[in-house]
């Protein structure tokens, strides 16, 4: 199997669990949030939906800049909107990762803020951290979930939710 089959193959099965994750959140909790410095459920679900399409980004660009490329989000206000957003999203970086080769993985990917890079790392690595930025977030929104009595999905096996424990 290809680093590409491999990598696809894990994008797929992660999409599996965002997906029960992103399901759950009530359209009525989308400005909440568990802290000031916490992201609310608005911020939080539309960065991780929008996460797949960063490995289309990392294929198709040499880095990105925040100083030129300001994130502005799509504006999201229920829970259709997100799936819709994040299917969009999962579609755009699953279509470009399997067309990719392997040797597309080498280039380097530079993310900055102006002068200041903040990672200089290869596609290949982009691509991973966006996987592992993606299983963080979903995380978070796993806590604030069980902070808003919302049961949650397992992620890796059955939750507490599921199994009454």
């Amino acid at each position: 199997m290809s680093l590409i089959q491999m990598l696809v193959k894990e994008m797929q099965q992660e999409a599996q669990t965002t997906r029960k994750m992103l399901e759950r959140v009530p359209n009525d909790k989308y400005d909440w949030q568990p802290h000031p410095k916490s992201m609310t459920i608005r911020q939080l679900t539309t960065h991780i939906a929008d996460l797949p399409s960063w490995v289309a980004l990392a294929l198709t660009t040499d880095g990105l800049d925040f100083a030129t490329s300001p994130y502005s989000p799509e504006p999201i206000n229920n829970t259709d909107e997100l799936l819709d957003y994040f299917e969009r999203s999962l579609a755009n970086g699953e279509t470009s990762l399997s067309n990719a080769t392997d040797d597309q993985l080498n280039p380097m990917w530079t993310l900055r803020n102006g002068d200041t890079i903040l990672s200089k790392t290869t596609n290949g690595e982009v691509i991973r951290m966006t996987f592992s930025q993606i299983v963080h977030h979903r995380a978070q929104l796993g806590v604030d979930l069980r902070l808003l009595n919302v049961p949650i999905p397992g992620s890796y096996g059955p939750s507490a939710d599921e199994t009454g424990f």
